[in-house]
């Protein structure tokens, strides 16, 4: 074998034993990106309906384990496992991820609202209303059983360790507020000379010239011999005064 065949050979062999190993990494970070997608969107959605978003996890977890193309033997889809036409009812698309989380929430918190407890909200949400209803607690069904419990153990856990999302969303949100709160605050003022206080509108000039300047000089004094006057970081206060 000359040497042009043998480079030939080693190159053939390097792209074929490489490919998958590319390709797999790819596979893999762009599953771990929905993962992180999906989660986003429970922990939000959760905070926004009032429920723990660690029971919000949890549920999708059991569920799907957070993928959005998941499809059960019975129909339904999405993270939160929901029928189309139950999420239709309620008013969602259960083949868009953000309004399939919602709608799972939303069916969680009516179920809950419905019987009073996070287990039997988990046992209408599994087996429907209607058993719970009939057997006045959890159905005695094997699967029912096995999905509240699996929820309920990766819910304590979630106690003890929660999920990094969910910190980072409520920083995230709590940095929005504060950026907001400053961007409402007022500008603080300086130094008032009387042109900012006068009337501009001449009819009442005239007739207040005497009253407004007697007001403009007691306000002026007032925050230019403060200690801090004339520093653009002071305030004044005109809530007291009338004109």
């Amino acid at each position: 074998m000359n040497i042009k065949k043998l480079l030939k050979l080693i190159l053939i062999t390097g792209i074929i034993t490489t490919t998958p190993m590319c390709a797999m990494s790819q596979t893999g970070k762009s599953t771990n990106d929905k993962v992180t997608t999906v989660k986003q969107y429970i922990v939000k959605h959760a905070l926004d309906l009032g429920i723990d978003p660690a029971l919000a996890l949890s549920i999708a977890k059991a569920e799907s384990g957070f993928r959005h193309e998941a499809r059960s033997a019975h129909g339904a889809v999405g993270v939160f496992q929901l029928m189309p036409q139950t999420a239709k009812k309620i008013g969602y698309n259960p083949y868009d991820l953000s309004e399939n989380v919602k709608a799972g929430l939303v069916y969680y918190r009516m179920m809950y609202s419905m019987f009073g407890s996070t287990e039997l909200a988990l046992a209408a949400y599994n087996a429907g209303p209607g058993n719970v209803k009939r057997y006045k607690g959890v159905p005695p069904f094997g699967e029912t059983k096995r999905f509240i419990s699996k929820i309920m153990s990766e819910y304590n856990r979630q106690k003890t360790t929660p999920d990094p999302m969910i910190s980072k969303v409520k920083n995230s949100r709590n940095q929005a507020k504060n950026n907001d709160i400053e961007k409402t605050t007022i500008a603080p003022i300086g130094k008032i000379e009387p042109h900012d206080l006068v009337p501009l509108n001449p009819s009442n000039v005239a007739s207040k010239k005497q009253s407004n300047s007697i007001i403009n000089d007691e306000v002026i004094e007032l925050i230019n011999t403060t200690p801090d006057g004339g520093n653009v970081n002071s305030t004044v206060n005109f809530s007291t005064i009338s004109m």
